[in-house]
């Protein structure tokens, strides 16, 4: 993300406030402004992409999209020594579930698996649940 003077609708850049107000300040209208573009984007095409036709097929893409941000500012005052200061960041998550398939007027939802959760997990449980019961036994023996 680019910070520039001008508010640009097209790209998601924040104008940066007056470098002459507080800090508190500053980050409070940069968090506002950061919001607001995050928020123009978060919409149902940041999940939903554009479909795809290839004759009678249509393929429209489905993803996961997480957006996040947050901010602080401090200010410390001791005597005569004064000082300011703020920042701020943020993020994008985006993660592919699947696809929404259209054919002959019929959805349908495939999804995409996921190998981890496919092969690790039961494979794992399986483990578990042959050497869980021996454990048991030793530890019964062992008293």
């Amino acid at each position: 993300m680019t910070a520039s003077n001008q508010d640009n609708a097209d790209s998601t850049s924040v104008s940066v406030p007056d470098a002459d107000a507080p800090a508190a300040g500053a980050t409070a209208v940069l968090l506002e402004r950061l919001a607001e573009k995050l928020g123009g984007r978060a919409s149902v095409t940041a999940v939903y992409g554009e479909p795809v036709t290839v004759d009678v097929l249509t393929v429209i893409p489905v993803a996961k999209v997480g957006f996040g941000f947050g901010g602080g500012a401090g200010r410390m005052v001791e005597g005569a020594k004064a000082g300011d200061g703020g920042g701020g960041g943020g993020g994008v998550e985006a993660r592919p579930l699947g696809y929404i398939e259209i054919r002959d007027g019929a959805a349908t939802y495939k999804p995409i698996r996921d190998p981890w959760g496919d092969i690790v997990l039961p494979l794992a449980a399986l483990l578990l649940g042959t050497a869980l019961p021996k454990a048991v036994r030793a530890l019964r023996r062992g008293r």
